[in-house]
């Protein structure tokens, strides 16, 4: 990929995407040990079937750490002003989940060239995460 510099970049291009193995058991696992979130809900598929659930379902922030490295596949970590987002349907055991972005609007702040990005994740049923980021580009 070409070095991404703000006259090079225009609104609607597309950020490479980034796409997982299918989730699994072993993948929540291994996330609870890392993460230290040990919600039954992500392992235990009896309280899954409790709370109202067919399978324990994956933790929002996996999901959200996958967006998080197509974000910085794309630009350096130390590039990133702002991020916020918004968890917007569960991830199941299964699912490969899909990030994509794009260039939504080219400014100018505190003396820096910016580019605020759309971020999102989906599996196979529904769009998952809605992400809002905000990187310098020289």
């Amino acid at each position: 990929m070409p070095e991404l510099t703000y006259d090079s970049l225009n609104v609607g291009d597309e950020l490479p995407a980034l796409t997982t193995e299918p989730i699994t058991r072993d993948t929540l696992a291994l996330y609870c040990e890392a993460s230290g979130d040990h919600n039954p809900i992500h392992l235990d598929i009896d309280y899954a079937k409790a709370a109202g659930l067919d399978d324990v379902i994956a933790h929002g922030m996996l999901s959200m750490g996958y967006l998080d490295r197509m974000l910085t596949n794309w630009v350096s970590q130390r590039q990133i002003r702002s991020y916020k987002t918004r968890f917007t349907a569960i991830t199941n055991v299964g699912d490969t989940v899909t990030c994509t972005g794009k260039v939504a609007e080219k400014f100018e702040a505190e003396g820096e060239k910016r580019v605020r990005l759309e971020l999102f994740a989906e599996t196979p049923q529904a769009q998952t995460l809605i992400a809002e980021a905000v990187v310098a580009v020289n």
